[in-house]
């Protein structure tokens, strides 16, 4: 059986890369280095030209998975942009400040991406009862959880990834995510029996102009999709299956 690559993206270049590398489904972002925020509007209807499935990020600011009043509305029309780019699905996710899944919250972003596949976003990775949350993803339709196994770096959370994937039984998903690079994506892969996996597939990048740098329009070292990571993760993978 074939593993599929998903790999997270935050700019029409690395989008080129990943797909010109061999990803099978991209994540589209804005704002990878601090997670991953819902990508603009322009970014998705590039996007949207890609002969592979494209799952946009429905995340309106950075810091917990908390949302308002506000930040719905926000995520409801990110949504309506997905459907009119006609881009494959979203990627979803919402916590309680216990760190429980936002239920209600993420039901009605659910009910709006209707026709729409989805992805519950790493908002799992904050709940207290991992087994809990499984069943509430399975129960709010979500395709697939993305999920570290709850540690920082998925290759320090494989017993609960693999145990997470057992418990699944095929009902939904479990892919893992977070640190996944060539040289440990065959260990988790093997250890958890996922059949696709996520990762960044980036290289670091030196600012080129320091004044750039100086003025605080960017950084001086920032991650780039690097289209030979790609490969190499393909490669990997292949290994493993």
């Amino acid at each position: 059986m074939t593993i599929l690559l998903e790999v997270c993206v935050d700019s029409a270049a690395g989008l080129a890369a990943a797909i010109e590398g061999g990803a099978g489904r991209i994540e589209l972002c804005s704002a990878l280095e601090i997670g991953g925020l819902t990508p603009l509007p322009s970014l998705m209807r590039i996007a949207a030209r890609a002969a592979v499935p494209i799952y946009a990020m429905i995340r309106p600011h950075a810091g917990p998975f908390i949302f308002d009043g506000l930040d719905e509305q926000a995520m409801m029309l990110d949504i309506e942009a997905v459907r009119a780019a006609g881009l494959a699905g979203v990627v979803i996710g919402a916590n309680r400040p216990d760190g429980t899944l936002d239920l209600p919250l993420i039901r009605r972003l659910k009910a709006h991406a209707v026709g729409l596949g989805s992805t519950l976003h790493r908002a799992f990775d904050l709940v207290p009862d991992a087994d809990q949350a499984l069943e509430q993803a399975i129960g709010l339709g979500c395709e697939r959880i993305l999920t570290s196994g709850r540690a920082v770096k998925a290759a320090d959370g494989i017993d609960t990834l693999k145990r997470l994937s057992e418990k699944a039984a095929g009902r939904i998903s479990i892919m893992p995510g977070s640190g996944i690079r060539p040289a440990n994506v065959g260990e988790i892969l093997r250890a958890t029996g996922a059949r696709e996996v996520h990762g960044s597939c980036s290289s670091p990048v030196e600012s080129a102009d320091p004044r750039a740098v100086a003025f605080g329009f960017e950084a001086k070292s920032t991650n780039r999709t690097d289209v030979a990571v790609v490969r190499q993760m393909c490669r990997a993978i292949e290994g493993a299956g």
